[in-house]
């Protein structure tokens, strides 16, 4: 009786001893947190990075195709999506040609159909008649978004300006000068978008980058290029070093555009690079969208008519400030 008694008893404080675990694990979990301690998003597990992705099953617009073109510089095909507006699809504009819009995608790695979802507002706003007919191209950023890092065998920068901007004019009845052509990302795409319109401002008459981790790259300048242990790039190669050659001298001038959401993680480090654009006398528009978290598709549900009207009214279609 003794040994049942205390199998008894030891089982109940055990069962005492889990309960106050439990409720102690609820506790923290559930304890309020310290102010400005706001954290990224989990990553979604990495998908392989292919220089070739079709576009996801969906109802996509009329205008919306993937396509790919021989990379000299990798030597495989590379793919693009490219949304060409009702205008160009008209019979009676056969010989009409038009600006065109280049779209850096966000992640690391992404690809040219991550994206592509933004055509649902832009193709709505061209089919009302908002904003006038445009072009967009979807860009394959290489294995780390955009940038050239031969440590990978990806040269994202290059395949982009010197492959795909040549190859897109030949195949398409764009307007194959800068100044009908616009640049524009997101996140990684709106790193990329920075470093790229200062890079080659001879390249693009309308800039857009959004949402850009200003914060990592001012990290890269003040640490030889390296982001981390295991990725260097090359010196001077990030959107603060590139912004200070091209303030001295700002030739040809790029229209710029800075727009961010104020819930997105890098909202705060956006204004203090909008800051540093000022102290250079750089000119810049800046778009804050409130209540925004970091998402190019709920930035383009709220303020996309914004960021397609600078792009026309840069390419002199849009005369008047819109109203």
């Amino acid at each position: 009786m003794k040994c049942e008694y205390g199998l008894r008893h030891l089982a109940t404080s055990l069962g005492s001893l889990i309960l106050l675990g439990m409720v102690l694990a609820t506790s923290v979990s559930a304890a309020p947190q310290p102010a400005g301690s706001e954290k990224k998003p989990a990553k979604k597990p990495t998908k392989p990075f292919r220089w070739v992705n079709p576009l996801p099953k969906g109802k996509w617009p009329a205008g919306l195709q993937h396509a790919t073109f021989q990379s000299p510089s990798m030597k495989t095909q590379v793919g693009y999506c490219i949304y060409l507006p009702p205008d160009y699809r008209a019979k009676s504009n056969a010989g009409k040609r038009f600006p065109v819009v280049y779209y850096l995608h966000g992640g690391r790695p992404g690809s040219e159909a991550k994206s592509v979802h933004l055509t649902t507002e832009i193709d709505r706003a061209m089919k009302r008649g908002d904003v006038p007919g445009m072009i967009y191209v979807f860009v394959n950023g290489g294995k780390v978004s955009h940038y050239n890092t031969p440590q990978f065998d990806s040269l994202g920068e290059d395949v982009f300006v010197r492959e795909l901007i040549p190859h897109v004019d030949a195949t398409y009845r764009t307007i194959a000068a800068r100044a009908g052509r616009g640049l524009e990302g997101f996140s990684q795409g709106g790193r990329g978008t920075t470093r790229i319109m200062f890079r080659h401002p001879q390249l693009f008459a309308s800039c857009a980058p959004g949402g850009a981790g200003y914060a990592t790259e001012k990290l890269i300048s003040e640490n030889q290029g390296r982001e981390n242990d295991r990725l260097t790039f090359a010196v001077g190669d990030n959107t603060w070093d590139l912004a200070r050659k091209y303030a001295r001298r700002p030739q040809p001038r790029i229209k710029i555009l800075v727009h961010v959401g104020t819930d997105g993680f890098n909202y705060d480090n956006n204004l203090e690079y909008m800051r540093f654009l000022t102290s250079l006398k750089i000119p810049y528009q800046r778009l804050i969208v409130p209540g925004v978290p970091h998402s190019a598709k709920k930035i383009y549900q709220k303020s996309g008519l914004e960021l397609m009207r600078f792009h026309a009214k840069n390419f002199g279609l849009l005369t008047e400030p819109p109203g």
